[in-house]
């Protein structure tokens, strides 16, 4: 990875912590749902899961993203893949979401 795709990584990775889950107050990185960001180039592949494989709002959160990457400079190109191994679980959870989620008395 270059330097320019390494920046671009992290200036994705700020992006993609502006996406919130729409049933929870969070970030989809602090609910743990981003696996890995790969920069190539001007291309940016994410590899994420969803919280369930029947998740209401797949399409929401997948276009969530793809805008909040496409919008960067530099970005030519956005791919997303949604896996489910490994499966998602509350472990993934960062300790900032998991406070997040106490103040608003969701536990975690």
């Amino acid at each position: 990875m270059t330097g320019d795709d390494s920046a671009l990584r992290e200036r994705a990775l700020h992006a993609l912590r502006t996406v919130r889950d729409p049933e929870l107050p969070l970030s989809i990185v602090d609910l743990g749902l981003i696996y890995d960001v790969e920069v190539d180039g001007g291309a940016v592949r994410v590899e994420m899961t969803l919280t369930s494989m029947g998740c209401p709002c797949h399409e929401m959160i997948h276009e969530d993203v793809r805008a909040a990457l496409a919008g960067l400079p530099g970005v030519a190109e956005v791919e997303v893949d949604v896996v489910w191994d490994p499966p998602w679980s509350r472990d993934r959870i960062t300790p900032a979401g998991r406070q997040a989620l106490r103040s608003w008395a969701i536990q975690a």
